[in-house]
């Protein structure tokens, strides 16, 4: 006997768009567009796998072609295009599947195909399932067809990866990003659906169906289908055990006690409840990945208090869950978050998971045991510091390095050039002469050196001229009224123009700006540049750091500041 029985994703497909769920939105536009005649040239929609795309493309090409109005709210039950679209067969609505047919060849085919009218439809629609997968070739050859196609022809591309498509391709379409579905939407739905397949299965089992398909409708169906299929033979109901076992998911609580038991530090008792879930069938990455999620909502809990109206978590994991957060660290929760992360990066590439596994419960056990990064810091701030330099050295070298941030060793001197400055203004305010040409002069600038002049651009919020100054003109020779400069090609082409004419306005002077051969000096941004490379191989030089690299190895120094 034949068995034409289909899988539950394939049974309850919609087909049509009272029966899509979670795209509210679009669906609205899309029903709005075709009732308003304004249909766009191609549509581009796009979400993870078995979100709805491909179905919200034949759904879309059966109302734009379906002779009965009422198609838009609800099936259309009459002999119509519908049935033949439906099953793939109509003669003028074309699928693609782009992942096996991605060659220019490929799209000349269609696109010779577009000059023809359709044989009994009003369009000629064509679907293109994971579009980002044509070659650069197959894209240009799609552009002209796409942005001015025949009148009655519609494209409607679908893809999981938006971003490996050429923008003139994207912008040529009107975009829709199909979102994930709700959890609160995901139960609703699998409850109605095992309502209609007589299968019994209660709320929590669901719950798990939902949070395993990550928002995939088509994903949550499968696993609902193989639940059905493996525990519901006897009439038995489905339940959330069963449900763990078949995903190969540890009991939450069983997650909570093992993390409880990193926390206190307990070696045997975690490497035993690790032991006991890995013997329940539990997969050693999914049990990773659940600890972390416990991490996180133990951050959440410390956070912002217990956790509240959250189906995800019960009321007794609510209350576990907050104890845990009340006598732990925040960078504590941190390093275990670190760690179980690179844990799960270890298992891509070890032979062994669950020795992987148990090895990183160890580490975790003895995390408590290190030194927090501020004690290390501190330890290493007052360990003894011979080997920096020699005696005379000693104290500016170890001023100079400190955690995380660099002390310029020319403070002292900017200082003291800082005081004389201040002085010779002071003679210079004392100055009767000066006074009474002061009030003439007040509101203009005295520019006298090239980082004055950085300096008042950036106090006047002429960016486009402080970045050009920074970043693409070396000076060659500075005085008052005169500059000459050497430049790269970045250098915007009204720099000059532009320059000549704020500091007429704002010295009251004519100035004459000069283009030299000559190289002239770095530029300051190239200064500022070596300036933190010298400050960093100083600083990974140092002894803290090393002392700190002792402490964490897989600790990496990326960047010094100035304390200014």
């Amino acid at each position: 006997m034949e068995n034409n029985r289909k899988g539950l994703s394939l049974k309850y497909r919609p087909q049509s768009f009272d029966e899509v769920i979670g795209q509210d939105v679009m669906v609205q536009i899309i029903k709005n567009a075709i009732k308003m005649d304004r249909i766009p040239n191609a549509y581009l929609l796009t979400g993870i796998r078995g979100v709805g795309k491909t179905t919200t493309a034949r759904i879309i090409a059966k109302a734009i072609n379906c002779k009965n109005s009422e198609t838009l709210e609800k099936k259309c039950e009459g002999f119509c295009h519908c049935e033949a679209i439906t099953n793939s067969n109509h003669i003028d609505v074309l699928e693609m599947d782009a992942a096996s047919k991605t060659g220019i060849d490929d799209i000349r085919e269609l696109i010779d195909s577009a000059k023809y009218y359709p044989t009994s439809a009003k369009y000629k629609v064509f679907i293109i399932d994971e579009v980002h997968m044509l070659s650069k070739q197959a894209f240009n050859g799609l552009l002209k067809t796409l942005e001015e196609p025949p009148p009655h022809l519609k494209f409607i591309l679908a893809t999981t990866e938006v971003k490996k498509i050429p923008l003139t391709i994207i912008s040529r379409c009107q975009r829709f990003d199909l979102r994930r579905i709700k959890l609160e939407e995901m139960i609703s739905f699998l409850k109605k659906i095992s309502e209609r397949e007589k299968a019994k299965i209660n709320e929590k089992a669901l719950m798990l169906i939902a949070k395993a398909s990550e928002g995939s409708v088509r994903d949550a169906l499968s696993i609902l289908d193989q639940a059905i299929s493996t525990f519901n033979v006897l009439g038995e109901e489905i339940n959330e055990t069963s449900v763990r076992t078949m995903l190969g998911i540890a009991d939450r609580s069983r997650i909570i006690d093992l993390v409880r038991f990193v926390i206190d530090g307990d070696k045997a008792k975690a490497l035993a409840d690790a032991q006991e879930i890995f013997d329940l069938g539990a997969d050693s990455k999914l049990v990773l990945q659940d600890m972390l999620e416990v991490v996180y909502l133990i951050s959440r809990s410390k956070s912002f208090g217990k956790i509240e109206n959250d189906l995800t978590v019960s009321e007794s994991e609510s209350d576990l869950i907050f104890e845990l957060s009340k006598n732990i660290d925040f960078s504590y929760i941190s390093m275990i978050w670190q760690f179980i992360l690179k844990g799960i990066e270890e298992l891509s590439f070890v032979p062994n998971h669950f020795l992987s596994f148990q090895m990183l419960i160890m580490r975790l056990v003895h995390l408590k045991d290190l030194p927090s990064p501020e004690q290390v810091i501190e330890d290493a701030l007052n360990s003894d510091t011979r080997g920096i330099a020699d005696s005379n050295e000693k104290k500016d070298d170890f001023n100079e390095i400190n955690p995380g941030t660099i002390i310029n060793k020319q403070a002292s001197a900017k200082t003291q050039i800082k005081s004389i400055i201040q002085e010779k203004a002071e003679d210079i305010d004392r100055n009767p002469k000066i006074l009474e040409k002061k009030q003439e002069v007040e509101k203009l600038e005295i520019i006298n050196s090239f980082e004055k002049l950085v300096q008042i651009t950036n106090d006047k919020k002429e960016i486009e001229l402080k970045f050009d100054l920074e970043r693409n003109v070396r000076v060659v020779k500075f005085e008052t009224g005169k500059i000459d400069i050497s430049f790269n090609e970045k250098l915007s082409k009204n720099f000059v123009r532009s320059l000549t004419e704020k500091l007429k306005l704002w010295t009251g002077e004519r100035w004459i700006i000069s283009l030299s051969k000559e190289t002239g000096k770095n530029t300051i941004f190239e200064n500022k540049e070596t300036h933190k490379k010298k400050l960093l191989q100083e600083a990974l030089e140092s002894e803290v750091y090393k002392k700190i690299k002792e402490s964490f190895p897989d600790a990496e120094l990326n960047e010094v500041e100035e304390i200014k």
